[in-house]
């Protein structure tokens, strides 16, 4: 197996956020990016860049991370005891964007790397990342182009690739105590180091280049969507459930947390206006409805 170039990882991770907020910038047409560099006490640090109040976006966080340390977070170890006793690096970017529209979706990204070391003994490395979409109001072209484009950042590595990750997706973005799906899926991949560090570190380049071109074409057709009070109260409802799940199962959120990691940038992801409704049901043959028959609900975009 190849020996990781770390270095490589890092110049690809902070060319991929420079690449994604130039992106979002133009598309927005109004609003920056504000850059935040910190450190960490016990060790790294990294660049939180946030977009707020736009025209399009109503906030668009995208964070790199490289932390590191000398053991690796007990909560971590004890899923993974061959990590124990081992020096630790970990690093990634990782992007949430919540648009005004409701009839845009929230999109989220991530693509991360982390490596165990001790000394005389082979490094423990992987990959992880993907992307999916959150739909307030679904249209079936869009969800077809999102794993459309999921699928051409994953044919060239194997046939199997995209139906797997797709699967992987659909089960990880998974309201448990909802029992219903986050969105429409996307892409979900972690452990990745089958196949060397090269075809790897190639892989996770696939999809982080394929998230704009997945994502701004939805963007750029419903943007000018007109939308009423009731739309937007059904988003802020419905953002609802993106906290829920980031609170409570998302492996990233959890790991910063508790490795130390930087609260404000960890967070980045939540939305700055939300609502939660007690014991709501959406209207019977509304477009509410629709969300919860239609959309989220797993299944094959691509042989819609």
């Amino acid at each position: 197996m190849s020996k990781p170039d770390i270095e490589a990882v890092k110049t690809y991770l902070l060319s991929l956020q420079d690449s994604i907020c130039q992106s979002i910038e133009q598309e927005d047409g109004s609003a920056t990016f504000y850059e935040d560099g910190w450190e960490r006490d016990a060790g790294g640090g990294g660049r939180t860049r946030v977009l707020t109040d736009g025209k399009v976006f109503e906030q668009a966080g995208v964070n790199f991370s490289h932390v590191f340390g000398d053991n690796m977070p007990a909560s971590a170890t004890a899923h993974r005891p061959e990590l124990a006793g081992r020096s630790f690096q970990a690093m990634g970017v990782s992007l949430v964007i919540h648009p005004h529209n409701p009839f845009v979706p929230t999109s989220h990204a991530n693509v991360r790397f982390f490596i165990a070391e001790k000394e005389g003994e082979d490094a423990i490395w992987w990959f992880g990342g993907g992307f999916d979409l959150t739909p307030y109001y679904g249209f079936d072209e869009d969800c077809k182009h999102w794993h459309q484009t999921a699928k051409d950042a994953c044919d060239p590595f194997g046939d199997e690739v995209y139906p797997n990750y797709k699967k992987w997706c659909d089960d990880y973005f998974y309201l448990k105590h909802r029992q219903e799906p986050r969105g429409v899926g996307g892409l979900f991949f972690d452990d990745l180091n089958e196949g060397g560090f090269e075809q790897s570190l190639s892989f996770i380049k696939s999809v982080g280049d394929h998230y704009i071109p997945a994502y701004l074409p939805i963007v750029q057709k419903r943007k000018d969507t007109a939308y009423t009070e009731q739309h937007r109260d059904f988003q802020l409802y419905r953002r609802g459930r993106y906290v829920e799940f980031n609170l409570v199962y998302d492996r990233g959120t959890l790991f910063g947390l508790q490795s130390g990691g930087r609260t404000e940038s960890i967070l980045m992801s939540l939305p700055p206006l939300v609502k939660w409704k007690y014991a709501w049901t959406p209207e019977a043959k509304s477009e509410e409805e629709k969300l919860y028959k239609h959309y989220l609900v797993a299944k094959d975009w691509l042989a819609q």
